[in-house]
Parts: structure tokens; sequence; C-alpha cells
């Protein structure tokens, strides 16, 4: 049997952490999908389509990943495409408390699924969407925490989107 991963999360922007968790997801599943939420309430920087384009340009040389938008819970959309893990980045300890909260919260919705906390590697540690976000309101250097592929589309919508 074929095992799936779900990696749910806003991705604005998807960063070099996020990409060593897939990477690392990878090792331990058939298959990953990358699910980009909608995440009004966040008030992304970028668009969810945007969001979207720039995972799949960073995954685009990764076999069996897969990428998609959701505004669902997430134990449903897992469901729906028989993902039985749950994949969640740890970074520091502040992540801890509010990951292990919501790995309670989807194991209550749907105790079938489960969740797996992966750690990127600790030259990446650091690193937040809020973070890259923070650097580019301040048009700041940011290709040294996402990877190049989404650096060339920011670079490409500095002129008229991030002003």
């Amino acid at each position: 049997m074929k095992k799936i991963a779900l990696y749910p999360g806003t991705f604005d922007p998807i960063t070099n952490g996020h990409f060593d968790i897939i990477e690392r997801a990878l090792n331990l599943f058939d298959e990953v999908i990358v699910a980009v939420a909608i995440s009004e309430d966040k008030k992304p920087m970028f668009t969810l389509q945007e969001r979207i384009n720039m995972v799949k340009e960073s995954v685009k040389n990764l076999k069996n990943v897969t990428v998609l938008g959701f505004n669902n819970l997430t134990v449903e959309l897992a469901s729906e495409h028989n993902a039985t893990v749950l994949i969640r980045g740890l970074r520091a300890v502040s992540d801890f408390e509010h990951e292990l909260q919501l790995g309670y919260l989807n194991n209550s919705l749907d105790d079938t699924i489960e969740t797996v906390y992966l750690m990127p590697k600790l030259q990446h540690a650091f690193i937040s969407s809020s973070i890259v976000r923070n650097l580019l309101k301040f048009n700041s250097k940011t290709e040294h925490l996402v990877p190049k592929e989404v650096q060339r589309i920011i670079e490409s919508m500095k002129s008229c989107t991030l002003q």
C-alpha cells in the first residue's frame, strides 16, 4: 500500500526550510502532497495562486510531489487524497506547543490520520515565511532563505506587487 503524506501550510512564501522538510518527507513516504492553504485570516502577502506557483516551481525536479490549494479542514483534505499522515515542521521549542495542539485537534477529528513532526536541518531552523516577508517589505536580500526558483519569481514581481 502506498504511503501518502500531506504537508499543509500557508507557504507565504515557501522557504528553504519548507523545501528541506519536503525532501526529507520524500525519504519516508511514497508520495508527498504539498497543500497550500488559502489562509485569508493570516492576510498573506502573496495570492493563493502565486503561492501555489512558487511551490510548484520549487518542487518541479522532485518526484512524487503534488501541489494543490485548499480551503477546508486539513484532515478532510488528507482523507480526500488517501493521505494517512500529516507532515508538520518544528523549528524551535516555540513551534512545539502550537503544533502539538494542532496534532491533537486533527487526531480528535480523524484518528486514522497520524501527524509526523520533522525538523529542518540546522542551517534552515531560523527561517520562517514571516522573516522572509519582513525582509521583502524592506527590499532586503532573501536569496539565502528561499529556493532559487522562488527568488526569481519574487524578483519578477517586486516592481509591481511588493511596493
